[in-house]
């Protein structure tokens, strides 16, 4: 779903392009994952299947480190329309990471790995393989909303040693108000 922020502030995000057999897109999940209607690639009305029902497709934004230097400000930011083939090697990734489902700050990467048989007359399918890291546990602490206001409250601890590199102040912050108990749960010390 779009937040008020990301469509006042959205200026569309760069679509992944897997133009030959071995292009690897991988990143972060940055954003919940979405779930939108197809459109169709030339004329852009929405696609439906023959009973009528809308054709779906799950839009994932990543972050990569891919950057154009044709595009000014661009913060490497790809969606990937995930539907069909691609759709079944990325469900097959989840599966073998033993994750519930995809979630942010997940690592997912895509690979275009061949071209399937092509039918009646249409270009060949791709062919995708996937693989998927989910958030770690702290990730997944931070990014579930939990905050000082909704745990109760930890003992006062010694000053937090510099952060290492790549921990914002604001993630060591919210690390310093768990409880010994939540830091064992999550395995960390």
């Amino acid at each position: 779903m779009t937040t008020a922020n990301d469509f006042l502030m959205a200026g569309g995000t760069t679509s992944a392009k897997f133009p030959a057999i071995g292009t690897t897109v991988t990143g972060t999940i940055a954003r919940e994952p979405e779930v939108q209607q197809q459109k169709d690639f030339q004329s852009g009305e929405l696609k439906y299947w023959n009973d009528g029902k809308p054709m779906q497709q799950l839009m994932i934004v990543l972050a990569t480190d891919e950057r154009d230097p044709s595009v000014p400000d661009d913060d490497g930011e790809r969606a990937v329309y995930v539907k069909g083939q691609m759709q079944k090697a990325v469900k097959e990734a989840i599966r073998k990471s033993s994750a519930s489902g995809i979630a942010v700050g997940g690592t997912l990467t895509i690979t275009y790995t061949a071209d399937g048989e092509a039918k009646r007359g249409f270009n060949p399918p791709k062919v995708y393989t996937a693989t998927y890291a989910p958030p770690s546990a702290a990730t997944d602490f931070l990014n579930s909303g939990n905050s000082q206001e909704q745990q109760p409250a930890a003992p006062q601890a010694a000053p937090a040693p510099a952060a290492p590199a790549g921990v914002t102040p604001e993630a060591l912050a919210a690390l310093a108000q768990l409880t010994p108990e939540q830091k064992a749960a999550l395995g960390i010390g």
